[in-house]
């Protein structure tokens, strides 16, 4: 009777080193970056140039990389890419996802949605000012490629993860 007791026991306890063992090797992507002492704002850095680097992919509806991309398909991408594993992949989901923020706090690496008739239509990473214009990179629509450009409309608001 001792023994089984002390089998059963043996058996929880190495099941439980096991599982223990399995988390510490596979932790979060924020206990991963906390861990690691990369900050929030490194990682969006971070997809930024992630989303740079796929400059001159083509478009396609429902596409979300390696080589080619619809808008949310990019930044769901570079951000998946930098550790946001949660970000969702439409751009609509994204919205409601991301922090809003106003328009004069934004910075290089925060999300720029597109809105019409009150819903949102496209997203953008935004890459600074050139110009005295907002710009984004942004996978734009069919037969076109992954490119900078500057913001071309006032609707839209602006989202971060920071």
């Amino acid at each position: 009777m001792l023994y089984n007791s002390t089998l059963r026991a043996a058996r929880f306890l190495a099941v439980l080193v096991a599982a223990v063992g399995l988390l510490t090797l596979t932790p979060s992507a924020n206990e991963a970056a906390h861990a690691s002492g990369v900050t929030r704002t490194e990682r969006v850095d971070h997809a930024l140039r992630i989303a740079l680097s796929k400059q001159g992919d083509p478009y396609v509806y429902g596409a979300a990389g390696p080589n080619a991309f619809d808008c949310s398909g990019l930044t769901s991408f570079a951000f998946h890419r930098a550790g946001f594993i949660h970000l969702p992949r439409t751009a609509a989901a994204q919205a409601g996802f991301v922090r809003h923020i106003s328009r004069h706090h934004m910075r290089v690496g925060d999300f720029v949605f597109f809105t019409s008739g009150g819903h949102v239509y496209h997203v953008g990473v935004f890459d600074g000012w050139h110009h005295h214009r907002r710009i984004i990179v942004h996978s734009p629509r069919p037969g076109e490629r992954v490119r900078r450009e500057a913001i071309w409309t006032s609707s839209w608001f602006a989202g971060t993860l920071r």
